[in-house]
């Protein structure tokens, strides 16, 4: 995806939660100081694959949803999703995240030769500061929802999850398969609550774009705020 078809959405967001696009930017500049451009052709499998994006929702736990990701021949892990996957003997092929909740994980998975797609933005300096220095360089990938400069790159996205699933549709997925993603889960704060209305809104654009209907927006288009996006719902609702 090109930032100019991005930017639009990106300053919605902006906008929404009134962040600052100069704290995004700082962050940027940070982690390109700390990393090399990453090499994609490590994540070359994913092209003509099918790829299973894993949230971290509670219905990850679901013996059905942990078989959907099994049969996939990808697997992406959204944060934390990435460390209950592997509490059931599955393993990521890549880990999205902004360094929030487990770094460990991402150094170990660095060290093990498992890229990693590290987000930089304004709320998370501190955490780049402290954790890239830590992590395997080559295995790094790193992320901005700004504009994209040295070796930081935007594919797109907005949450760990939905991040993801573009970065999967930038590498050539074929099909994406959603698992643990509950875009109802009453346990989740306010401000969390409206990023997966945004996640939700941003996958509807994503579907368009790839002429691919994903299963979990089934019963749910007709709701999704499509305003500030370039889409227009013509699916089933």
């Amino acid at each position: 995806m090109e930032f100019d078809e991005w930017e639009p959405v990106y300053e919605a967001i902006l906008e929404d939660f009134g962040y600052g696009r100069e704290g995004d930017e700082r962050a940027r500049d940070l982690l390109g100081s700390m990393t090399g451009a990453f090499d994609f052709d490590v994540l070359s499998s994913v092209e003509g694959a099918s790829v299973a994006i894993a949230g971290a929702g509670p219905s990850l736990e679901d013996g059905a949803a942990l078989e959907r990701i099994r049969g996939a021949d990808v697997v992406f892990g959204a944060s934390t999703a990435t460390d209950r996957l592997a509490a059931h003997g599955i393993a990521v092929d890549c880990m999205v995240t902004d360094l929030d909740k487990n770094p460990g994980t991402v150094r170990r998975l660095t060290e093990d030769g498992v890229p990693v797609a590290v987000h930089a933005h304004g709320d998370n300096i501190p955490l780049i500061r402290e954790v890239i220095p830590t992590c395997t360089d080559e295995y790094v990938l790193p992320t901005t929802q700004a504009a994209p400069r040295g070796p930081v790159v935007n594919v797109g996205g907005f949450t760990d999850g939905d991040r993801g699933a573009f970065l999967a549709d930038h590498l050539g997925a074929t099909t994406l398969e959603f698992v643990g993603w509950d875009f109802d889960d009453p346990t989740v704060d306010g401000q969390k609550a409206r990023k997966l209305e945004w996640a939700e809104r941003l996958l509807a654009w994503l579907e368009q774009r790839r002429g691919e209907a994903f299963e979990l927006l089934d019963g749910r288009r007709g709701a999704i705020d499509t305003n500030d996006l370039p889409v227009e719902l013509t699916r089933d609702q």
